[in-house]
């Protein structure tokens, strides 16, 4: 089930179409705010990032860009707090429930290179995520041994990134 679905109510809870696509939002906007704070520099392009990726994925269409951006900003001095796990954890409760696990793990790794580089505690951020949503695919390891012959055979920068996450 997609996150533009509706989601069948839990224990009678009553869930709006509207609500679902605003948890959506706040669990990416959640994700992307802590990937952004990991290497300690939040930048504009950053933020940017996050709402062009919600906004074209066309969740929460009542959310404007600047509330979106207004909600980013308010999730990275949540998440610069001393319990910013609570933040964090509360986001991505419905993220089972609404299939986001692609588009969370898109969205940290876009915020990720935003900024044009890629900091060691972005990784880690990224890494966490992974073990907080289970349903997050895991890149395929590198191998101790390979032949010299492959070791050669790396494909560009993308392969690079994506052995570091």
């Amino acid at each position: 089930m997609s996150a533009r679905e509706h989601v069948t109510p839990n224990q009678g809870e009553i869930i709006e179409l509207s609500n679902v696509h605003e948890r959506a939002a706040a669990a990416l906007v959640t994700v992307g705010a802590m990937v952004a704070v990991a290497d300690r520099r939040v930048l504009a392009v950053e933020r940017d990032e996050v709402v062009h990726f919600i906004s074209d994925l066309g969740l929460a269409v009542q959310l404007t860009e600047s509330r979106l951006a207004a909600m980013f900003d308010e999730r990275v001095k949540r998440l610069q707090q001393r319990d910013f796990a609570v933040a964090i954890i509360d986001a991505l409760r419905p993220v089972s429930e609404l299939s986001l696990s692609s588009e969370l793990l898109a969205i940290s790794e876009r915020v990720a290179v935003a900024d044009e580089t890629l900091h060691p505690h972005e990784v880690l951020a990224i890494k966490l995520l992974r073990l907080l949503t289970p349903g997050l695919p895991w890149t395929k390891p590198v191998e101790q041994t390979q032949p010299a012959s492959r070791a050669g055979q790396r494909r560009g920068p993308e392969h690079d990134r994506e052995r570091d996450l």
